[in-house]
């Protein structure tokens, strides 16, 4: 028989799913099963299922046909459980490496009924809180308890994953969980109650999530009233057990009083004007059960507490419930004050800037700081002026920080301005890789909108150095002008590939639209707390009110929306609608490849491979081993590489440059971030060099620095095959169905440092290779190309790519630009079926938030430039 059977049902909880089911396989021990029982949920946790039990052998599905709640879903789970020992664990909670080995051994050394296990609260922010089991309850080695041997043991968490139970001793009292919310009460009471042979192991084994949204205890229902009927199933029972249990009900009872005062006096489980209800089914439980001896009550505010109960003193509780709320309050605000730094403090601070000074990035800051949009003084540096005086220099610097202080403060002013003013119900403002210019999924979202919804004006916000970088006839605002902050202050639309500013206000009525950028393999967001070296510079707690202006989430594919829902957790809406920027991708004719490339110099007949690394924020200035012209002589002489250095550190690639033997584009040793002007007498086209094809053959100019094209899916479409690591691109290049390299010289390292959601070699898209020679090696056998890289392609593509079937960015327009009800996607990319509509991670969401907006008093924007 199977020692140990882990019952875990799962309903909503995709994004950490993965995490409960990883942290139970991995253990040292085989001797176990899991009982995963889909709970008819209407995310990705079935198919996450699936995949586990695919793979392992250990795990079982249980799908149910309709949603019956925790407590049936695991009384289900309990019935298909084969082990001697059932763990009831929950499936956003995650166990402890290493701790079934202890757990095991103390199963079959004392063989005890109830095996009562340690835990921590595992917050959201990366804090983590002990329990009082150790000091309460200490180990209790190789002797077993009862109750009435130890009866602080019912002070402990009355939860039914901190108990590893005997099957048999279950099934033989009869004890099923009950409906409802708070099931766990009339399951572990009941079992503490009746076991002979209770076991303390003082080691923490269970991670207890502690959610920042979604979690029961921190959701205001009036379900929380179930927790009535679930203490009068624990009363009941002790009735029908009769007598001999007469001793242990005022232990209960008082268990159950300090039970309803903690929901009563949680404001984020009952809305206030459910409170005073709420109380009255407690008086009239207290009345109901109370012993006739009395009970050992609580000294203190909690006796207090008791005593208000027992009298029905409603109003001197919320009295008194109000007084301790505001002093808890006033301490609080008294503990996070921090003296602001005076104007001339910061005026000095500016003063003293470093050259090039910039401010952190207004979204993901996985990388660089972004030039704050405003314009901040820049350049400054310690040299003296003409006449030598360093004295001078300051000053001059201290003038041009008063100008620019006094010229960001009127701006900010007129912002707060332009939020009293109406909404503009036909302005849509976008923006892409902190205002970096036109891009991503925010352009192609504002090119449907164009074709489909020609009533609404998109607005692009872009820096002033890249206004030129601008397609024709696009309107657009300079990021820290007037028109700017107006623009930002009414736009009915804010759409953005990154976050906005910390500065921008939510209004009632806009909706923001985060599109993301990327399919995740890196570690992303809350998450990356977990991995400090690739999170310098980030501020979490900024990064969560940025979070929670969004509105909606547009995820590729159901693994993002899966990450993206634990790496940002707040109440948006999640469409998965594919990503609108491989609209192209899946479109494109063989006409327009054959002009991409015909465009680019490229020519015809030439094999091109397109070799697109990631950025390692916790490696600055790396790049991976990598020689181009070895790789050009495995292609043969229709071979031709183009490199892309990642936005983010474009300069990396200056090690190439350096790499024995590496050419430039013009044939010579230099940064691959510096093309030349001509190459072979051939002009520069978009800052990539374009040569003709004696120029290419010739083998002087085959292999080109690509960082600075402006669009990434013209190289998609150009290409033949495509070498990355650890980047998303080759969840979009996998759109063209075409040969995908992953070359991984640091994956252990990267793995270990920066985190990663997905096993970038055990779930390769094709070929994987972890160094150079093995690189060349896949070229120079085929197996870049084989059946078995095909095979790898197709169950990557049906898992990553099976959205994108080119009318992604319509359904984007329709539902949140238009407010249409929008089916899954169809059609040749769609190669599996999306979820049901309605449901949470689907293309169908019921409604769109906010209010309809006011309508707006003046235009925002000129149609073919830039509002002034």
């Amino acid at each position: 028989m199977t020692l140990l059977s882990f019952v875990v049902p799962a309903y909503r909880v995709q994004g950490y799913l993965r995490d409960c089911l990883d942290s139970i396989l991995r253990q040292p021990v085989s001797d176990l099963e899991v009982v995963a029982v889909d709970d008819c949920s209407p995310d990705g946790c079935r198919e996450i299922i699936a995949e586990y039990a695919a793979r392992d052998p250990r795990v079982r599905l249980v799908s149910l046909a309709r949603n019956v709640g925790l407590g049936e879903a695991r009384n289900v789970g309990l019935d298909r459980a084969t082990g001697e020992y059932v763990w009831f664990l929950d499936s956003d909670d995650w166990l402890v490496d290493g701790c079934l080995p202890a757990v095991t051994e103390r199963l079959r050394r004392v063989r005890p009924e109830v095996l009562i296990v340690d835990h921590v609260r595992a917050y959201w922010d990366n804090r983590a809180a002990g329990s009082d089991l150790a000091r309460t309850v200490p180990d209790s080695g190789d002797r077993v308890f009862t109750v009435r041997d130890r009866p602080e043991v019912l002070g402990l968490l009355h939860t039914a994953w901190n108990k590893v139970v005997r099957r048999r001793f279950l099934t033989d009292l009869g004890l099923r969980f009950g409906p409802g919310w708070y099931e766990d009460v009339s399951f572990s009471y009941p079992v503490l109650l009746a076991a002979k042979r209770i076991s303390v192991l003082d080691r923490i084994c269970v991670n207890y999530r502690q959610r920042r949204s979604g979690a029961i205890t921190q959701t205001r229902d009036d379900r929380h009233f179930d927790v009535f009927a679930h203490w009068g199933r624990v009363f009941a029972l002790l009735e029908r057990w009769g007598p001999a249990y007469d001793d242990l009900r005022p232990l209960i009872f008082e268990r159950m009083v300090w039970h309803y005062l903690i929901v009563l006096g949680n404001g984020r489980r009952l809305s206030p004007k459910l409170r005073r209800d709420f109380f009255r089914r407690v008086v009239a439980d207290y009345r109901r059960w109370c012993p006739d001896g009395g009970y050992p009550r609580p000294g203190g505010m909690a006796g207090v507490k008791h005593r208000l109960v027992a009298g029905d003193h409603w109003w001197t509780y919320r009295l008194l419930r109000a007084l301790h709320r505001s002093r808890v309050a006033l301490a609080r605000r008294a503990r996070r004050a921090v003296p602001r730094p005076s104007a001339g403090q910061r005026l000095v601070a500016l003063v003293g800037a470093a050259p090039g000074w910039s401010a952190p990035a207004a979204g993901e800051p996985s990388g660089p700081a972004a030039p704050e949009p405003s314009g901040a003084p820049g350049g400054w540096s310690g040299a003296t002026g003409p006449g030598g005086s360093a004295g001078a220099a300051r000053l001059a610097r201290l003038g041009r920080a008063v100008l620019w202080l006094g010229r960001a403060g009127l701006l900010r002013a007129y912002y707060q301005a332009q939020l009293r003013r109406p909404l503009d119900p036909t302005l849509a403002l976008y923006a892409a890789y902190w205002y970096r210019g036109y891009a991503c999924n925010p352009a192609a979202i504002y090119a449907k909108a164009r074709e489909v919804a020609p009533h609404i004006r998109g607005v692009w916000v872009v820096r002033r150095d890249r206004v030129g970088s601008l397609p024709p006839g696009v309107p657009y605002v300079v990021a820290g002008t007037r028109a700017y902050f107006r623009a930002l202050a009414r736009a009915r639309w804010l759409i953005n590939n990154v976050n906005f500013p910390d500065y921008v206000v939510k209004r009632r009525g806009a909706v923001h639209v985060q599109t993301h950028h990327g399919t995740p393999v890196k570690v992303m967001g809350l998450d990356q707390q977990r991995y400090p070296a690739g999170a310098v510079g980030l501020d979490f707690s900024r990064l969560l009110r940025r979070i929670d202006r969004w509105d909606y989430s547009i995820t590729s594919n159901r693994f993002s929306t899966q990450m993206w829902e634990r790496a940002y957790p707040a109440e948006y809406v999640t469409l998965e609608t594919g990503y609108p920027r491989n609209d192209r991708l899946v479109n494109a004719t063989p006409e327009e490849v054959a002009a991409v490339r015909e465009r680019l110099g490229l020519p015809p007949g030439s094999r091109v491979v397109l070799y697109a690394p990631t950025h390692r924020e916790h490696r600055p200035g790396y790049w991976p081993p990598f020689d181009p012209s070895a790789l050009l002589d495995v292609l043969g002489a229709s071979g031709l590489l183009l490199i892309r250095g990642h936005y983010l550190d474009p300069g990396a690639a200056v090690g190439v440059a350096r790499a024995p033997g590496a050419v430039g584009v013009d044939g010579a040793v230099r940064p691959l971030g510096t093309a030349p002007a001509r190459v072979d007498g051939a002009a520069q086209v978009d800052g990539v060099a374009q040569a003709d094809g004696a120029g290419w053959a010739d083998g002087a100019a085959r292999v080109r620095d690509v960082t600075d094209h402006p669009v990434v899916e013209d190289l998609y479409l150009a290409a033949d095959v495509l070498i990355t690591d650890y980047s998303s691109a080759m969840f979009d290049y996998g759109c063209l169905d075409r040969p995908i390299v992953i070359y991984a010289p640091d994956w252990a390292d990267y793995r270990r440092e920066r985190g990663v959601y997905l096993d970038v070699l055990a779930e390769a898209p094709g070929a994987a290779a972890t160094s150079f020679p093995e690189l060349l090696a896949l070229f120079r056998t085929g197996a870049v190309d084989d059946a078995a890289a095909r095979r790898a392609r197709t169950v990557f593509r049906r898992r990553y790519c099976a959205l994108d079937d080119g009318r992604a960015a319509e359904r984007v327009v329709r539902h949140v630009l238009l407010d249409e009800p929008v089916g899954a996607p169809t059609g040749p990319g769609a190669m599996s079926a999306g979820p049901g509509a309605g449901s949470p991670g689907s293309g169908v969401v019921p409604t769109g938030p906010g209010a309809a907006p006011a309508p707006a008093q003046e235009p925002a924007a000129s149609p073919d430039g830039p509002i002034r």
